[in-house]
């Protein structure tokens, strides 16, 4: 809205045109234009996959921004779930991925893309989220943070095993981590913005037992990139256990779907303790 009144010059709306956007975006990016294409997950990434696949052929300059991705969507129906955000793009040879974990990071890797060379996807959620904090309360993505693509956020610190979560599963690993250390179990939880290019010290530190937790197909997504890249390190984890969704998830509230496909910080941390157990 505010675009729309301030600057229509810069916005150009095609309507349920997906495919002639992704198209058109593709092309004025590789004419000098900083474009962003926006759209829904199901359509700005699966509708319109060819057309990101012609743009990476033809080396375009396209930041893809994608709301409404995992089963944060609201109710909107099942068919709207985008369940690839990260594994279709890992086809679009030189796209680069990033999840954010609240709206704070989102502003610094809206930034960074605008001023990067290069071909982007960014996925987000539906909900409205709360800012990450620290153990003490403070922001984590305060004023003075810096998005470093491919760095990895370590959000709570633990030695008896850790989580590694992504974009709207953050903060139920983050309610997992909490429950867990009531029962004197402590995991570490780690924000993973950027699954394509993993930070392999960190990995290397926190890899005794391995839990991943994502919104998204887990045949091809954090958790397979995670356990791919520790078997290229030589690094077999006591426990690894993936998280994410085996089938299509029915349509309702995002919270209710997060508890019912065993995402929720409850259930993550049900699964966790009858692994130890």
């Amino acid at each position: 809205d505010f675009l729309d009144k301030e600057r229509p010059d810069r916005i150009v709306e095609l309507g349920v045109q997906e495919h002639n956007a992704a198209a058109l975006a593709g092309a004025m990016s590789a004419d000098g234009i900083v474009t962003f294409f926006a759209d829904f997950g199901v359509f700005g990434i699966d509708e319109t996959f060819n057309q990101h696949r012609l743009n990476a052929i033809n080396n375009t300059n396209l930041k893809v921004v994608v709301t409404h991705c995992g089963i944060d969507v609201g109710e909107d129906g099942k068919t709207h779930h985008a369940l690839n955000y990260i594994g279709a793009p890992l086809a679009w040879y030189g796209f680069k991925v990033i999840v954010p974990a609240d709206p704070n990071q989102t502003d610094r890797v809206v930034r960074y893309i605008a001023k990067e060379y290069g071909n982007f996807v960014v996925a987000v959620g539906r909900s409205k989220v709360e800012p990450v904090r620290k153990e003490d309360g403070s922001l984590f993505f305060d004023e003075n943070y810096e998005f470093m693509y491919g760095r990895m956020d370590i959000l709570r610190d633990g030695t008896d095993g850790v989580i590694y979560a992504i974009g709207s599963a953050v903060p139920y690993a983050l309610k997992a981590h909490e429950i867990l250390k009531s029962k004197g179990v402590n995991f570490a939880v780690i924000n993973v913005s950027c699954p394509y290019d993993l930070d392999e010290e960190v990995l290397r530190k926190y890899s005794n037992f391995v839990v991943t937790v994502e919104d998204h197909n887990v045949l091809n997504g954090l958790g397979s990139l995670i356990a791919q890249k520790l078997f290229e390190m030589r690094i077999l984890p006591g426990q690894f256990i993936k998280l994410g969704l085996n089938d299509f998830p029915v349509s309702g509230e995002a919270k209710l779907l997060f508890e019912i496909y065993g995402l929720s910080g409850e259930r993550i941390a049900e699964t966790i303790l009858s692994k130890l157990q």
